[in-house]
């Protein structure tokens, strides 16, 4: 049964690296191999876990910030608010990857997940960063360290998945990451400044003529 069991996990991650959607191959080689190598008898335990999960109020909150997260990359409002801090954090050297930062770490505390936080960073920010003549390492390396951040800020998926296995109290984990997280947005950030200051050319910040095209028409608004 062990041998199965591996079989299993290699045959999955085999799929996904072949671009298979996640949910039919957990789903589908889960169903098959429990049809070749279970007993029948197995099988009626499978609806009461069914059921279980259903009935599992804590896990309701996955799909919500998932879609919350969909929502904010089709919408647009990541772009701007990307925009925005970037214009005001401009001036200085790095200016901009502290506003992926940033608005990573907001998008983390409005998602709690990675996926779609990483995709609309990667997509918005990337490309702005390279043709201002960001350093590709220090580009890339930032826009995957601010996306993780929603493992650890919450709401966190991974947070209330551990607490739904653990049994522990989701708010209590929350409360508990809140700093850790705050102090990790805080680390990047002291990093990306000391870099920039001491490498000016591989994170110039932006020019007054942005600055000022930015800050023409309802500035305050822009802000709020």
């Amino acid at each position: 049964m062990e041998v199965i069991a591996i079989i299993l996990f290699l045959s999955i991650l085999v799929l996904i690296l072949y671009g298979f959607p996640v949910a039919f191959t957990l789903g589908g080689l889960s169903m098959i191999y429990a049809i070749l190598f279970l007993e029948p008898s197995s099988f009626h335990a499978l609806p009461p876990r069914i059921m279980g999960v259903m009935s599992n109020y804590v896990l309701l909150a996955v799909p919500l910030f998932v879609y919350m997260g969909i929502m904010l990359e089709k919408s647009g409002l990541a772009e701007s608010l990307l925009d925005t801090m970037s214009m005001l954090f401009g001036r200085l050297d790095g200016g901009l990857a502290v506003s992926v930062v940033i608005v990573g770490a907001l998008l983390a505390a409005s998602t709690g997940i990675v996926g779609a936080t990483v995709i609309t960073m990667g997509l918005i920010s990337l490309p702005t960063m390279l043709k201002r003549g960001y350093d590709p390492a220090l580009a890339s390396g930032t826009i995957a360290s601010s996306g993780t951040l929603g493992q650890i800020i919450p709401p966190s998926v991974v947070l209330v998945l551990l607490g739904s296995v653990l049994n522990v109290s989701v708010g209590d984990l929350f409360r508990s990451a809140i700093l850790p997280g705050l102090i990790l947005v805080l680390a990047y950030i002291i990093y990306i400044v000391f870099h920039a200051h001491w490498h000016p050319e591989s994170a110039p910040g932006l020019t007054k003529e942005e600055i000022l095209k930015f800050k023409q028409g309802d500035f305050v608004g822009k802000i709020i």
